[in-house]
Order: C-alpha cells, then structure tokens, then sequence
C-alpha cells in the first residue's frame, strides 16, 4: 500500500462511489461529504467489491484518502457527477431484502381486505432479489409494458462483509460496513400470479437501483442510530413529493436483526445487499414510499385510488438529506422509458 496513504490520520468515515467506464463493474472512487469531487484510488482497491472482499485491510487506506480529499490534498481529485455514477455495487453476489415497516403491508393489506399474517410481527418476512446486474442511480428505467403498473419502493440497504452463519444479533451490527438508498422498481399487475404461485417474485421484480454513493456508519453521525438510518426518505413523482417518512421510526425489525435472520444457516458473502422494505410511518402525514401504499390509502379514504401508476416519460427522485439540507448519499433520479 502506497506510504502517503498509510501514513495520515484516519478520516471520520467515507463516502464511496462507482464510476461508470462502460466495464461490468466500474471503476471505484472516493467521494468528498459535499458530493461535488471524487478520486480514484486503483492502489487500494479498483473497485467497489475488491475493497469489500479485502475490507479489514483496505478501510483505513479508504478513510485516509477520504480525509485528504476533504481537505483538498488530492491533486488529481475531480470534479464529481452524479450521472456518471453507476450504482455502487452494479451487480452483487447477493441482494435480499425484508419488509420491517408493517404500516406499508397493513394498508396495502387492508385495502383489499386482506389480514397481515401474525408472524410477520414477531418473525421476519425476506425475499431475495436478482442481482445479476442493477440501473445506474441516474440512468432511465426501461420497462417493456407501461400497462404493468410500474412503481417504485424507496428503501434503505446496507452492505455487509463477510458474515459467519448464525451471527448473534449483537454481533451483526459490526458487520454493516456501508448504507445507502434503493429504488426497488416493483411492477404491480405482475406481481399477483406471481406470488400466488408460492415460490416468490421475479418477473415482477425488473433490476433494482442504488443511490450514487454508500456511506460509512461513522461518517453519518447522528443520522445512524446504530441500526438504522434516522432521516426522512424523500421520494418525488415528476417533483412532487410522494412521502418523506423516517427511516428508524415504526421499524418492526432493524438491520443486525435483518442480518442474523438471512445468517441463519449460511455464510453471507461480502458484498451482500441487505434491505429494509419500502419506509413507511404510521403517521400518514409522512406519505408514503411506493404508489401502492397511496392508493390503498386513498381506497380506505373514499373507496378508490386516484394515483396512478408511472407512465412513459415520468421521472422519480428519492434522496435523504442530513439535518443541514446535505444530500447524504446523492439523488437517485429516473426516468421510466420503453425497452428496446
């Protein structure tokens, strides 16, 4: 390792990033907390998954450089585009994702006067999502269909390393090593036959998109509880504001939880994916994450929905900000378009 990365303080924490150079995996970077320059640091690690799969080792060289950059030590930092950024992982060993705010399930639920089964409140429910490859944060959604009610699930991940089988739950949380957002693009008339058929979503399931950067525990301060991400998720519909709900509020199960349970009886790999669902507060002044929580709550209001699902040409924004109006992971920012 390079002697000028070894040999400064460690930084409070990181923001990384994947740039897209049209490779399989890009290329990663480091990124200041303003967003606005980056550097890329192949002595460390080329990409985002070879810094996970060595993380112990590479951290501190990853922070040091974080600190540089901060302070404007790096001659060959660069200016920092968001459209440029690929999602941080482009593709994953693994991507699963439970559903820990039960207010999105029981509205969606009740609106077609159906009952949430009573494990879900003691037990985790958990799918696993492709993860072969996912959209770039600012690059358009391509859906084949308009007429399957396309929507989106803004959510929050974290990224783990390597994670032995039956971690304990306190033990899991010092295996989170990077957070950051999701637009998990579900389309909704898919999505019935499929689960009816007992064997989970795929079809329903079009590749998901994270935001321009993940983010180190330490480098989020009191927006990090420890557990879980404690700031409004803002999602947008043609920049009209669809909800901001809080992350760590009316969340039923948290992320060491979410950990320990898909652990249970396997290894996880580093570089998994693990997500909380679609944020959801029980106050419906928060509004919500998805389309389809609005339109089972306008059904319970007046007896239909009056939302409609995203089109051709509509645009979707899902960011966080900190509590001086900072973005603290970059704005996921799509436009759904017809698939070639």
């Amino acid at each position: 390792m390079p002697q000028e990365f070894c040999s400064r303080e460690e930084g409070a924490g990181m923001k990384l990033a994947t740039i897209n150079d049209g490779s399989r995996d890009g290329v990663l970077a480091v990124v200041n907390v303003e967003l606005s320059h980056a550097v890329f640091v192949p002595a460390i690690a080329r990409t985002m998954q070879s810094a996970l799969d060595n993380w112990a080792m590479v951290e501190p060289h990853l922070k040091s450089v974080a600190a540089m950059l901060e302070a404007e030590q790096l001659p060959d930092a660069f200016p920092f585009d968001q459209k440029q950024a690929h999602s941080p992982l482009p593709r994953a060993y693994q991507w699963s994702e439970g559903s820990v705010y039960l207010a999105h399930l029981e509205r969606c639920r009740r609106a077609t006067n159906r009952d949430l089964p009573q494990s879900l409140y003691t037990e985790i429910g958990m799918y696993q999502g492709g993860s072969d490859g996912f959209f770039p944060p600012q690059a358009p959604i391509p859906v084949r269909d308009d007429s399957w009610d396309i929507d989106l699930e803004a959510g929050i991940c974290v990224i783990t390393d390597d994670v032995p089988m039956g971690v304990s739950v306190s033990d899991a949380a010092q295996h989170i090593k990077l957070v950051m957002l999701t637009n998990d693009v579900s389309l909704r008339r898919l999505q019935p036959q499929e689960m009816a058929k007992g064997l989970g979503v795929l079809q329903c399931k079009p590749a998901s998109s994270f935001s321009p950067v993940a983010v180190s525990v330490d480098s989020l301060g009191d927006a990090w509880t420890g557990t879980m991400l404690a700031r409004p998720v803002k999602s947008y519909i043609n920049d009209v504001l669809l909800g901001e709900p809080e992350g760590h509020i009316d969340a039923s199960f948290e992320f060491p939880q979410l950990i320990a349970h898909l652990a249970k009886t396997r290894n996880i790999a580093a570089g998994s994916i693990i997500g909380a669902g679609t944020v959801a507060n029980r106050d419906e002044s928060k509004g919500t994450s998805c389309i389809l929580e609005k339109r089972a709550l306008e059904i319970l209001a007046t007896g239909s929905p009056k939302t409609p699902f995203l089109k051709y040409g509509d645009r979707v924004r899902i960011e966080c900000l900190d509590k001086d109006g900072l973005s603290l992971f970059g704005a996921i920012d799509q436009q759904v378009i017809a698939a070639e």
